[in-house]
């Protein structure tokens, strides 16, 4: 699996080489996908200053996963036309100018296109960090290699909430974007030194751009057609309009491809049973991580009025086990059936959701913080066995196509799974809140003393009678809408855990048949 300037890099550097280089590698991959979630402790104070709401607002989570997404398709092509160093360079280059520009937006849109803008460069890093690792260490550790790959991908996420609510309570959202320029920086000047080069190919490889345009508008249709469905209504036109281009362009993409001669997606790998199954998986997986990173910060800075520091604190416990479950992960898929730790963690992150739908306003920090542990023990014991479990099954010039695949579907999960959040928090609150609204009548004594409490504060606290009367009003109309934003995220929670066990189904296919049909030796009495 080597190349020339890799052999070079092992002769000049030993074979602690391969720790370097995957150093590096890492570094670019944890600063990148921190940012993914740093933001979303961040999301109510944007909100305020730009007096925007949540259906605006998760474009800064969901844009920047969806240009990861189609950027990590341009991976393969780049590395092939300029090298991996170009490429890694290149990109965090591109990453660090959006966070620059997201820390001086004065506008939501300006700072929606800058986490766009870093997501392209987090998605080119992604899939070459995977390449890489699996070129320098031999197949006997690449479930170890996929461990430590894994403090980048699955780790990040969950400590980045804990860095974005630290940084916003000391100074401002601003430096929410600015924190994770330095980092890159530094990935950067590792990799002039470890990045093996390459040769560039003359002239350029070709490349599938029908194909690019297809997938962008797919994706960008789906997306925007859920965003725009919640904010104007389901029957409007533009939303049928934005529906019928994502399916039109998705059955071309799908078309196209099958046919091309340099596809940007090798959609045969998916004729693979184990790696269609680990796809699927992989897709599940980050709805997941980023949905609970994502509604989590989310409910208790609304719900709970957790500060942005005390909400990213409570994702640290989990952030803390799953960084010293992985090593353990990545050993275990090496010497266990796939499946059975896949199943583990399907059922554990499905039982952690299950536990948080019970979460209310008075839920005790550390209980909370106990359920989220629960559901990183789950994604850790996933990440590393389903990365092996789909790669190992392809040919060795497929790993490439293949593992940019894996990651496209995975972010793909993660974007469709975020928007799909949002959505089901908006119309479930909706829903909740005309419902308690329509209880609340004359005859509904919880809610005459419920009003009761409110003129007796007010009027302590010296109101007019007029003014305390609207005042209790608001209070009690308060009220029923934090109990259904309450029940809106129990939903939510209730949707992932429902998601996360269906899933434990096709994670059946991940099961090698000829390992369970080998046939036992038959005795035969000896001729006496």
């Amino acid at each position: 699996m080597s190349n020339p300037a890799i052999e070079a890099l092992f002769a000049r550097f030993g074979p602690r080489y391969r720790y370097y280089v995957s150093f590096t590698a890492m570094l670019g991959t944890m600063s990148m996908v921190l940012t993914a979630t740093m933001i979303n402790v961040a999301i109510p104070v944007i909100m305020g200053a730009f007096g925007v709401g949540q259906d605006t607002v998760h474009w800064l989570s969901t844009g920047f996963i969806a240009a990861m997404t189609v950027s990590m398709l341009l991976n393969d092509w780049f590395v092939r036309a300029f090298g991996m160093k170009t490429t890694y360079i290149g990109a965090m280059t591109v990453f660090i100018f959006g966070a620059v520009m997201g820390g001086l937006s004065n506008s939501i849109d300006m700072m929606i296109l800058a986490r766009i803008l870093q997501g392209s460069g987090a998605g080119v890093v992604q899939p070459l960090s995977m390449i890489l690792m699996f070129q320098v260490f031999p197949v006997e550790q690449r479930g170890r290699a996929m461990g430590m790959f894994g403090v980048g991908i699955i780790v990040a996420p969950a400590l980045g909430p804990t860095f974005g609510g630290v940084l916003l309570d000391a100074f401002n959202w601003h430096y929410v974007f600015f924190m994770s320029a330095p980092v890159a920086v530094v990935g950067i000047m590792l990799a002039t030194v470890f990045m093996p080069s390459g040769q560039r190919q003359r002239p350029l490889p070709a490349f599938d751009w029908t194909g690019l345009v297809l997938v962008t508008l797919f994706i960008g249709g789906t997306l925007i057609g859920l965003s725009t469905g919640q904010r104007e209504g389901w029957g409007e036109l533009i939303v049928a309009i934005l529906f019928s281009v994502a399916i039109i362009s998705g059955a071309t993409f799908i078309y196209w491809e099958l046919r091309t001669d340099n596809p940007i997606l090798q959609l045969r790998v998916f004729f693979n049973r184990k790696f269609a199954a680990a796809v699927m998986i992989g897709m599940v997986l980050s709805v997941g991580l980023f949905g609970s990173t994502y509604i989590i910060p989310l409910f208790v800075q609304t719900i709970q009025g957790y500060s942005p520091t005390r909400s990213g604190l409570l994702m640290i416990p989990g952030g803390l086990l799953m960084m010293a479950m992985f090593p353990i992960a990545g050993r275990l898929s090496d010497r266990l059936p796939g499946y059975q730790m896949i199943l583990f963690g399907l059922a554990v992150f499905g039982l952690s959701c299950v536990l948080m739908m019970q979460a209310h306003t008075d839920t005790p920090f550390w209980i909370f913080a106990s359920w989220i542990m629960l559901g990183r023990i789950g994604l850790a014991a996933m990440m590393p066995t389903l990365t092996v479990s789909a790669v190992s099954t392809l040919k060795p010039e497929l790993l490439s196509q293949g593992s940019g695949a894996l990651n496209f579907t995975r972010q793909l999960g993660g974007a469709v799974g975020v928007n799909i959040l949002a959505l089901t928090l908006g119309q479930r609150t909706a829903f909740f809140s005309d419902a308690f609204a329509g209880l609340q009548t004359p005859d509904n004594s919880a809610t005459l003393h419920l009003m009761s409490q409110f003129g007796h504060i007010l009027g302590q606290l010296g109101w007019p009678l007029e003014m305390m009367r609207a005042g209790t009003l608001y209070l009690v109309g308060r009220s029923v809408y934090s109990q259904a934003e309450m029940m809106a995220f129990g939903d939510a929670f209730l949707g992932m855990a429902l998601l996360y066990f269906v899933t434990m189904i096709p994670a059946l296919f991940l099961i090698d048949r000829r390992n369970r049909t080998r046939k036992q030796p038959v005795l035969r009495p000896r001729p006496g």
